[in-house]
């Protein structure tokens, strides 16, 4: 019997749960792998057969390759593993959730500043106002 997920309804909220965590173990695991320079290098050297290594699905190689963060969380990617990829490619975690955001870097950086994005459409599709 599966558990009740009434979080699953959060307008463009995935939360990492205990079946996500499984979805994305390998991709989590090769992000992990790119904390060792010698990683980074054949990863860099050869981005798909690197990939190829890991027992991730097709739609998780594809999303690293586009580097489409989004899609690697709802792949089953947390976004603290999905960072080393971010590293990898010479980007700071602001940069990386800027993208994620279809912001700039500064538009990120200023909207965080300024108190973050605003609550309108971010409440559960069943809850009152």
């Amino acid at each position: 019997m599966p558990l009740d997920k009434p979080y699953k309804d959060v307008p463009g909220t995935t939360i990492f749960d205990a079946d996500m965590s499984r979805q994305g173990y390998h991709l989590n695991q090769f992000c992990m792998s790119l904390m060792k320079a010698e990683n980074r290098a054949r990863f860099k050297a050869d981005e798909r057969a690197y990939l190829d290594e890991w027992p991730m699905s097709e739609e998780q190689k594809q999303a690293v390759l586009d580097r489409d963060l989004n899609r690697c969380i709802a792949l089953g990617g947390n976004i603290y593993f999905l960072a080393k990829i971010g590293a990898t490619d010479g980007k700071s975690f602001q940069q990386m959730a800027g993208s994620m955001t279809g912001m700039t870097e500064e538009e990120y950086r200023n909207m965080m500043v300024g108190g973050g994005r605003p609550i309108d459409g971010n409440r559960y599709v069943g809850e009152k106002k």
